[in-house]
C-alpha cells in the first residue's frame, strides 16, 4: 500500500557548490529523508541533509561508473512508496539533460507525489562567471546549447551557422566538435572558450580560436567543462573587471583568479580533506579563504550506536546521578541532546550537573544550543583534561557520552585513578564509508594533490583502509611521497607515524583553525628555501 506522505523532490543543484543553490533548494535538503544524488553535486551540498537521511550516489559522472536509470527510477518510486521525503539531486537545472522526464514516468506510473525543483544551469552560469555573455545585440542575436554525448546525431550544417554555440559534455571530443564546425563552414578564426568547474574555486578557462584550440589544451584534462563558440568569447576582456585598475590587476586569460587570491598564502595549493561524511565544511572554508584548492574526501562515517538503551538510562537519572557531563566531540554534543530531546526532556534535566568539553569546535556545539561549558582545558586535548580539572575528581560522579567502539581507553583510566565513577554510554558510532570516490582516487594518481588532511586518529586509519581496499595497481607504492602530511594534534600524529609512515605537518593549537595557520607556515617556509 502506497504511504500517502510520500514525496519526490526533482532538484537542481546549480554549479555543484552551495552558494549556487536556490533558497527553496536549501530548506528542502534540511528536511530530506533520502538523497539520491550524481557525482557531479558537491559533497558540500550534503552537510546541509540531516544526519540520518539515507545518502544514495548513483554516479552520472562522464566515462565513469554510474546506477542504470531504470535503477534510479525504481530507487525514487521505493523510498517515496515507503512515506519518505526523497530529492533527486542533479548537477545544474534538472530538465537540461538531466533524464528527469524518465523519472517523472515512473513516477506517474507509480501513482508517486513529485515537484522538480528548477536550477541554475552551468550552460548560463559558466559563461557568465568567465564573463562571456551568450547574446548581445550585434554579435549573437541568439544561442543554442548543445550535450556533446552522441556528435552523428547532430545537424553541424545547422548547429554551425549559429551565432553562438554552448557545448555540455564535449571535453573528450573537443577535437571533433572543432572538426566538424570547420568542416561546415565555421571560420577558423572562430573564437572558443573552455570553461572547466565553473563557479568552483578551481575554474580555469582557456580562450582560443577554432584553429588553435585543440593545440592551447593540449594534455589537459578539462571535464567537468562547458564549451562556448561564438565572437561573443571577444568580449571577455572587455567585460572582465579583473582588467581595470580600480578593482584588480589583469590576469593570464587561462584563468579567472583575481590578484588578491594571487597572494593568499595558499594559492594554488591543493589540499585533500579528510573528514567525517556529516562535518561541516568548516576547514574547508578556511583552507579556500586563504586561496587553497580543496578536495574533500569522506574518511568518516558518524551513524547512531547500535543501541540507545544505556543512553536512555542515563538521561532518565541525569538530574540527580551526575556532578559532570563530559563531551569530547562535537558529535558526542550533537547525538547526546537530539537523544535527549527525542526523549521528551530539555536542558532543564541537566540540573545542577556541570558540564565539561574538550576543544573550541565542541564548545561551540555547545553553544549553539544556548549552553556555556563550565570547563575547557587550554590544550583542546582529552588527554589535559584530567590534569587542568578544576574540582577534586575523587567520588565526583561522571556521565561520559561517547563513540560506541574504536575511542581512546586513556581519559577513562585516568578519571578512574583519581577516584571519578564514570558511567560510559554509546552515543554515537563511527565507520569507514565505503570507497573512495572516484575524483578522490584521480587526484591521488595524477599527484594533483600537495596537502593531506587528518583531524582525528579515526580518519587516519580509515583513510588507510580505503587505500588498501584499492585495486593493486590503483595507486603506485610512492603516492605519498610528494604529499604533506597534516595532523592536527599528538594523538593523530601518532596513528600518521604508525600507519603512514611519517607527519610533516602538527598544529600548535589542536583545531581546524591551527592546523590551517600550520600548514600556512609550513608551506611559507618550504618556499622560503626554495628561494634561498
Amino acid at each position: 500500500m502506497i504511504n500517502p506522505t510520500g514525496k519526490v523532490y526533482l532538484m537542481g543543484a546549480g554549479l555543484g557548490e552551495i552558494a549556487y543553490l536556490t533558497l527553496q533548494a536549501q530548506q528542502l535538503l534540511s528536511q530530506a529523508e533520502v538523497i539520491i544524488y550524481d557525482a557531479l553535486v558537491d559533497d558540500s551540498i550534503l552537510t546541509l541533509v540531516p544526519a540520518n537521511c539515507l545518502k544514495l550516489e548513483v554516479g552520472k559522472r562522464g566515462g565513469k561508473p554510474s546506477t542504470l536509470q531504470t535503477e534510479i527510477n525504481q530507487l525514487l518510486v521505493q523510498y517515496c512508496q515507503l512515506g519518505k521525503q526523497v530529492i533527486r539531486l542533479k548537477g545544474g537545472d534538472p530538465f537540461i539533460f538531466g533524464r528527469t522526464t524518465s523519472e517523472i514516468q515512473a513516477l506517474i506510473e507509480s501513482e508517486c507525489k513529485f515537484e522538480v525543483i528548477p536550477g541554475l544551469s552551468s550552460a548560463l552560469a559558466a559563461p557568465t562567471l568567465a564573463h562571456i555573455p551568450l547574446t548581445d545585440q550585434v554579435m549573437s542575436r541568439c544561442f543554442a546549447v548543445l550535450t556533446a554525448h552522441d556528435l552523428e546525431a547532430l545537424d553541424w550544417q545547422i548547429v554551425s551557422q549559429i551565432e553562438t554555440l554552448v557545448i555540455l559534455m564535449g571535453g573528450r571530443n573537443l577535437a571533433e566538435i572543432v572538426h566538424q564546425l570547420l568542416r561546415h563552414e565555421r571560420l577558423p578564426q572562430t573564437p572558443i572558450a573552455i570553461i572547466q568547474s565553473g563557479g568552483c574555486p578551481q575554474q580555469k578557462v582557456w580562450v582560443g580560436r577554432l584553429n588553435d584550440i585543440v593545440e592551447i589544451t593540449a594534455n589537459q584534462s578539462l571535464s567537468p567543462c562547458v564549451i562556448v563558440v561564438g565572437e561573443v568569447v571577444r568580449l571577455r576582456d572587455f567585460i572582465n573587471p579583473d582588467q581595470y585598475p580600480w578593482q584588480r590587476e589583469k590576469l593570464p586569460q587561462n584563468s579567472i583568479l583575481n590578484s588578491a587570491t594571487m597572494n593568499q598564502p595558499l594559492f594554488g595549493k591543493t589540499i585533500l580533506l579528510t573528514r567525517s561524511v556529516e562535518q561541516s565544511s568548516l576547514q574547508s572554508d578556511l583552507l579556500k579563504a586563504q586561496g587553497a584548492i580543496v578536495i574533500e574526501m569522506p574518511a568518516l562515517v558518524i551513524t547512531p550506536p547500535s543501541s540507545w538503551e544505556s543512553l536512555d538510562q542515563a538521561i532518565e537519572q541525569l538530574e540527580n546521578s551526575f556532578d559532570w557531563l563530559i563531551l569530547t566531540s562535537s558529535n558526542g554534543v550533537e547525538y547526546f541532546f537530539n537523544r535527549l530531546i527525542a526523549l521528551g526532556k530539555d536542558t532543564r534535566s541537566l540540573g545542577q550537573t556541570k558540564i565539561a568539553v574538550v576543544g573550541k569546535k565542541t564548545a561551540a556545539s555547545l553553544q549553539e544550543r544556548y549552553l556555556k561549558p563550565d570547563f575547557i582545558p587550554p590544550d583542546f586535548i582529552a588527554d589535559s583534561l584530567v590534569e587542568y580539572f578544576p574540582d577534586s575528581l575523587a567520588g565526583k560522579r561522571i556521565l561520559f557520552p561517547r563513540v560506541e567502539t574504536g575511542g581512546r581507553e586513556i581519559l577513562v583510566q585516568e578519571l578512574t585513578a583519581k577516584g571519578a565513577i564514570i558511567t560510559e554510554v554509546a552515543a554515537y558510532e563511527s565507520g569507514c564509508p565505503e570507497r573512495i570516490s572516484p575524483e578522490v582516487l584521480e587526484a591521488l594518481q595524477t599527484q594533483k594533490i600537495d596537502v593531506i588532511t587528518f583531524a582525528s586518529s579515526k580518519t587516519v586509519k580509515n583513510f588507510c583502509q580505503l587505500i588498501q581496499a584499492l585495486p593493486e595497481q590503483a595507486l603506485t607504492p610512492d603516492y605519498l611521497d610528494t604529499i604533506c602530511i597534516a595532523s592536527i594534534g599528538p594523538q593523530t600524529s601518532k596513528s600518521c607515524m604508525n600507519l603512514l609512515g611519517r607527519v610533516d605537518i602538527e598544529a600548535r593549537e589542536y583545531t581546524l583553525e591551527g592546523l590551517t595557520q600550520a600548514i600556512i607556515n609550513h608551506l611559507s617556509l618550504f618556499q622560503l628555501k626554495l628561494t634561498d
